[in-house]
């Protein structure tokens, strides 16, 4: 019996997690294809901050004044959501293989990092159903959009312009 009992306890281990080694991380890069900047601006950044625009101010109509911020808890948790994609949206800006060249990469820094405190910004403001807030943030959040923009994708609007 006692010999039963060492060979159980010298075979178990070989049971209990001695199968294939668990995958690594990756490298980075590794985790899966990165977006080119254009689709990652397209599919990530641009709809997050068109919700933020969306949200704030209000439009003119036939009928009056409309105001644009959101009536339900479920329209300022999608201000919020959008808010925290651009937040993150700013720090995956920072990752290596999206950093400009060295000349550049301070103010791409900058840029980056104002994006990420206006958004956050943005979801307080939404946290609070502060339309007016949200407001100003949306107006934070356009001026350093553009900022970037005319230093960083001045190819895009050049080729646009061209027609």
């Amino acid at each position: 019996m006692r010999a039963l009992a060492l060979a159980a306890l010298a075979a178990a281990p070989l049971g209990c997690g001695n199968g294939p080694d668990p995958p690594t991380a990756p490298a980075t890069g590794e985790a899966g294809e990165m977006k080119e900047m254009k689709e990652m601006m397209t599919w990530v950044l641009d709809p997050a901050a068109d919700v933020i625009w969306g949200s704030a101010g209000f439009v003119i109509t036939a009928a009056g004044e409309v105001s644009l911020a959101p009536t339900t808890d479920e329209g300022w948790a999608q201000v919020r959501h959008s808010a925290a994609v651009l937040a993150e949206g700013g720090n995956l800006l920072l990752l290596p293989q999206r950093l400009p060249a060295a000349d550049q990469r301070a103010a791409w820094t900058e840029f980056s990092a104002g994006m990420t405190r206006i958004a956050q910004d943005a979801a307080a403001a939404a946290e609070a159903q502060d339309s007016e807030r949200l407001f100003e943030v949306g107006g934070h959040l356009y001026n350093v959009c553009l900022a970037c923009h005319q230093v960083y994708a001045r190819d895009d609007a050049d080729a646009a312009a061209d027609g």
